[in-house]
Parts: C-alpha cells; structure tokens; sequence
C-alpha cells in the first residue's frame, strides 16, 4: 500500500469512527495528573533527601546550579519538565540510582 493511500485509509476511518459507522474499535482513556506546584522549600527538601549538594542536584536534573539556587531561594518556579522531574523523585527516592543517572561509590 502506499504512503498516501495508508494516510487516506486512516483518515477515512476516523471520519467513520467520529460519525459512529465503525464498530467494534478499541477506545483508550487517558488522563494526564495535574502538574504539581513546588515551593522552596519543597525542592531543597527533596534534594536533601537524595544527599546531594545543589551542584550534583543540578547535573542530575539537567539544569544549571543558578537554576536549582533560584528554585531553593524562591526567585524561579520549575517549568513542566522540572516539575514533573521533581515528582517522580518525590515519589520514588531511588529513582537516579534505579537509571543510573547517579552512581553512589
């Protein structure tokens, strides 16, 4: 099949499916969890418990060391991909070992 008769077939079909002629198609859900809000306090608490200078916490996360000094002082608010970095290590405290994004020696 070709490329551009591959995208009509699809587009037929969601046409279909939108007007309610397709049966019997698989539906998935999905939501997506809110983005958390951390405050200053939160962050440099979460670092602390990975025993991590704001340096080390910096290269983790893939931010710079100013970054992570604005977040802990309250100048700066994570963005989206922080914020939902920082959950996930609030979540799982092993989380940089697990990927090896840091190895304790």
């Amino acid at each position: 099949m070709s490329i551009f008769k591959s995208i009509m077939q699809g587009l037929n079909e969601a046409i279909d499916y939108e007007q309610g002629e397709l049966q019997h198609v698989k539906v998935d859900k999905i939501t997506i969890s809110e983005l958390p809000i951390y405050t200053a306090d939160k962050i440099k608490s979460i670092r602390l418990r990975q025993r991590l200078t704001q340096k080390l916490f910096a290269e983790a996360v893939g931010v710079s060391i100013k970054t992570v000094e604005a977040w802990e002082s309250g100048k700066n608010t994570p963005s989206g991909c922080a914020n939902r970095m920082l959950e996930l290590l609030e979540r799982d405290e092993e989380l940089f070992e697990r990927y090896a994004i840091l190895v304790r020696q």
